[in-house]
C-alpha cells in the first residue's frame, strides 16, 4: 500500500525541537486568539473555519522571520496548539448560548457559572483528543493517499514552503488589517450600515446582505459550490416560502414582515432540514464508521517501545485512564444529573461521534464537518431519555445542552486533531508530542471561552441582531420542543421532506439546509465570496497559486473581523457618562445602505487583488 512507501520530510531517526517554550507560548496565544475569533464568527453566521493554515503562516512569520529559528517541527507544534482553540470554540458556541438565552428569558434562571463552562469545554476537548489516538493509525497512516484530509495536507504544504513564509505572512496580515479597519468603520464608528436591506412589497418579502469581511472570506474558502447551496436555501426561504405564506396565510400573515415570518415559521422548517441532513450524513457514514472502529480496536495492543519516533502515540493506559477520569468529572458536575454509568455512556457516545468526525473531515475537510447535525441528533436522543426518566423543565433542558456540548466539542476536536496529525505525518512530527500540544491548547482555550462568551453576551446578548447565534438558537428550539411538546412538528416535517428531496437529487443537504435556516442576508455575501473564488477556479492549475493566496487572505479577513468584534464587545460594556463607548463613537451611518454596498464591493476587489497579486512569479 502507498503508506509503506511514504517518507516524511523529517526522517524518523532525526530529532528536531518540537515542544519548546517558544512553541508553547506562541501556540497558546494563537489558541485563545483564534478561539475568540471563531466564537464571534460562529455566533454571527453559524459557520466556523479551520485555523490551522493561518496559525501555521503566523508561526512561520514569527519564528523564522522575527526570532530567526529554523525548525519545521517547532512551527508545526505552534499550529497544532493554536488550532485547538477554534475547534473548541466551534463546539461550544453551537450549544452553550442556549443557557444564556434561557437565563435572559426568566429571572429564576441563572447564567451558567464560568467554571461550569470551562470544565464542560475541557472534558469535551480532551475526549476528542484521546479518542483520536487509537484512530490515528487506521485513518492517517493506513489510508494515506485515500483520505485526503484537505486542511491538514494544505497546512503541510505551507510548512514545507518555509522559504515563502514571509510572503504568506504578509498576505494574511494584510487581510487581517483591512478587515479590522473595515469592521471598525462599519460596526464601531458606523460610517455605513453593515446590514443593508430593501423591502419588496410586491412579493411580500425583502432582500439584503450583511456586508462584512468574514462572510466574503467564508465564501472564498468554501468555494462556489457550497456557497451556491447556501444561497439556494436562502432563495427557497425568502423568495418561495415567505411570499407563499404571505399570500395564502390570511390577514394576520399578510400584516407580518418578512423577518417575522422567517422567525416564526421558516426557522422551524430549517431546523427540520438541518436535523434530517445530519442524520442522513450519519447513516451514509455508518459503513466507514464500523470499518474505522474495527481497525482502532486492532491497534490497541501496540507498544510505544516497538514504534519509531514518527509513530509514537500517547499510551493506551493514558487513553483509558483519561476517559474514565473524564467520566468521573461528568458524573460530579451538578448540572449534568447522570450517574456514573450514564457518564460512561456519554463518553462511549462521544467516541462514536469522534469516529464519525475524524472520518468525515478526512473526506470533505473540517469546514464541511456536520458537527451541528451530530449535536442535533444527540440532543434529540438525550432530551427524550431525560424526559422519559422524569428529568424535565429547565433542569432537563440544561442537562441536555451540557451533554450535547460535550459531544459537540468532542466531535469538533477529533476533526481538528485529525487534520493536525495528517500535517505532522507529512512533515515528520512526533504524534505523541502533537497530542500533548493539543491538550495544552484545549486547556487554555477552555479557560478563555467562558470569559469570551460572557463578554459577548453582556455586549449584545445571544439571539440579538448583532449575535443571532443561529446554531445555538436551533439547539434551543429542538430541546424546548421535545421537552415541552411545543415543537411545531408539521413545519419540522416540511424541512425533513425538503432535505430528503435534496438527497434524492444528489444536492448537498446540509449546506442547503443551513441556507434555508439562516437569513438570506448572510448567504448572499458568502456567495459573492464564492464567485471571486470561481474566477480563479476556472483557470485550472494556473489559478491554484491565486487560490492559495486568496485562502490566506480570507483567513486574515475572518480573524481580523472576529478580533475587532471582540474589541467592540468590550467597548459596548465600558460605560462613560452613562453611555457605552460604542454609543459615544457612533456616527449614525451617514452613507447608509449605498455606502455599505460600495464598501463591500471594494472589499471584494481587495480579495481579488491579493489573490492575483504577483501571481506570475509563482
Amino acid at each position: 500500500m502507498e503508506q509503506k512507501n511514504f517518507k516524511p520530510f523529517i526522517p524518523a531517526d532525526k530529532v528536531l525541537p518540537e515542544i519548546t517554550p517558544v512553541s508553547i507560548i506562541l501556540g497558546l496565544i494563537l489558541s485563545v486568539v483564534f478561539g475568540a475569533a471563531n466564537a464571534y464568527l460562529g455566533l454571527r453566521v453559524g459557520m466556523t473555519v479551520s485555523a490551522s493554515i493561518p496559525a501555521a503562516v503566523i508561526s512561520m512569520g514569527i519564528i523564522r522571520i522575527v526570532l530567526r529559528r529554523d525548525s519545521i517541527l517547532e512551527n508545526n507544534m505552534v499550529q497544532t496548539i493554536g488550532s485547538a482553540g477554534e475547534s473548541l470554540a466551534a463546539g461550544a458556541i453551537f450549544t452553550f448560548p442556549a443557557l444564556f438565552m434561557w437565563a435572559k428569558e426568566s429571572d429564576a434562571i441563572q447564567t451558567p457559572a464560568f467554571w461550569v463552562i470551562a470544565i464542560i469545554a475541557m472534558c469535551g476537548g480532551i475526549l476528542g483528543i484521546l479518542f483520536m489516538v487509537p484512530l490515528r493509525t487506521a485513518l492517517i497512516v493506513e489510508e494515506h493517499g485515500v483520505l485526503p484530509f484537505p486542511e491538514g495536507t494544505a497546512c503541510a504544504e505551507v510548512l514545507l514552503a518555509g522559504e515563502e513564509g514571509g510572503d504568506k505572512s504578509k498576505i494574511i496580515f494584510s487581510g487581517f488589517g483591512i478587515a479590522a479597519a473595515y469592521k471598525f468603520l462599519a460596526d464601531g464608528l458606523k460610517v455605513f450600515f453593515s446590514e443593508i436591506h430593501w423591502d419588496i412589497p410586491a412579493l411580500r418579502t425583502g432582500i439584503g446582505m450583511d456586508v462584512l469581511p468574514a462572510l466574503a472570506g467564508v465564501g472564498f474558502i468554501c468555494g462556489l459550490k457550497i456557497s451556491a447551496c447556501l444561497l439556494a436555501g436562502g432563495i427557497l426561504a425568502w423568495f418561495v416560502i415567505i411570499p407563499l405564506l404571505g399570500a395564502l396565510g390570511g390577514t394576520e400573515m399578510a400584516s407580518m414582515s418578512a423577518f417575522a415570518i422567517w422567525s416564526r415559521y421558516i426557522r422551524y422548517i430549517g431546523a427540520g432540514a438541518v436535523a434530517a441532513g445530519g442524520i442522513i450524513s450519519l447513516i451514509k457514514s455508518m459503513p466507514t464508521i464500523v470499518k474505522t472502529f474495527a481497525k482502532a480496536i486492532k491497534g490497541f495492543g501496540h507498544k510505544e517501545a516497538d514504534e519509531v519516533r514518527t509513530n509514537r502515540d500517547l499510551p493506551m493506559k493514558v487513553i483509558i485512564a483519561g476517559s474514565i477520569l473524564i467520566a468521573v468529572i461528568i458524573w460530579a458536575v451538578p448540572v449534568i444529573p447522570v450517574n456514573f454509568l450514564g457518564a460512561l455512556l456519554i463518553v462511549i457516545f462521544g467516541f462514536f461521534f469522534a469516529t464519525v468526525s475524524s472520518r468525515m473531515v478526512g473526506l470533505v475537510g473540517s469546514s464541511n464537518n456536520p458537527v451541528s447535525g451530530m449535536a442535533i441528533a444527540t440532543l434529540l436522543v438525550t432530551t427524550f431519555l431525560l424526559k422519559a426518566v422524569g428529568i424535565i423543565g429547565y433542569t432537563g433542558m440544561a442537562s441536555a445542552i451540557c451533554i450535547g456540548t460535550i459531544i459537540c466539542i468532542t466531535a469538533a476536536m477529533a476533526g481538528d486533531i485529525s487534520q493536525d496529525l495528517k500535517t505532522g505525518y507529512i512533515v515528520g512530527a512526533t504524534p505523541k508530542k502533537q497530542q500533548i500540544g493539543e491538550v495544552l491548547g484545549v486547556t487554555a482555550a477552555s479557560l478563555a471561552i467562558g470569559g469570551i462568551m460572557y463578554l459577548l453576551n453582556n455586549a449584545w446578548g445571544y439571539g440579538s441582531q448583532e449575535l443571532p447565534a443561529p446554531q445555538a438558537t436551533l439547539m434551543k428550539m429542538v430541546v424546548e420542543g421535545v421537552m415541552g411538546g411545543t415543537l411545531p412538528w408539521h413545519l419540522v416535517a416540511v424541512g425533513i421532506g425538503a432535505a430528503i428531496i435534496f438527497e434524492v437529487l444528489s444536492i448537498p443537504v446540509l449546506p442547503v439546509a443551513v441556507g434555508l435556516y439562516l437569513p438570506i442576508h448572510l448567504s448572499i455575501p458568502i456567495y459573492l465570496g464564492g464567485v471571486v473564488r470561481k474566477w480563479f477556479d476556472k483557470k485550472g492549475e494556473a489559478g491554484k497559486p491565486a487560490i492559495d493566496k486568496g485562502i490566506l487572505y480570507s483567513s486574515g479577513l475572518i480573524a481580523g473581523e472576529g478580533l475587532v468584534g471582540i474589541l467592540l464587545a468590550m467597548l459596548a460594556v465600558i460605560k462613560c457618562g452613562g453611555k457605552s463607548v460604542l454609543e459615544i463613537i457612533d456616527l449614525g451611518a451617514p452613507t447608509g445602505n449605498i455606502g455599505g454596498l460600495i464598501f463591500f464591493l471594494l472589499l471584494l476587489g481587495t480579495l481579488a487583488y491579493f489573490s492575483a497579486h504577483k501571481n506570475k512569479k509563482n
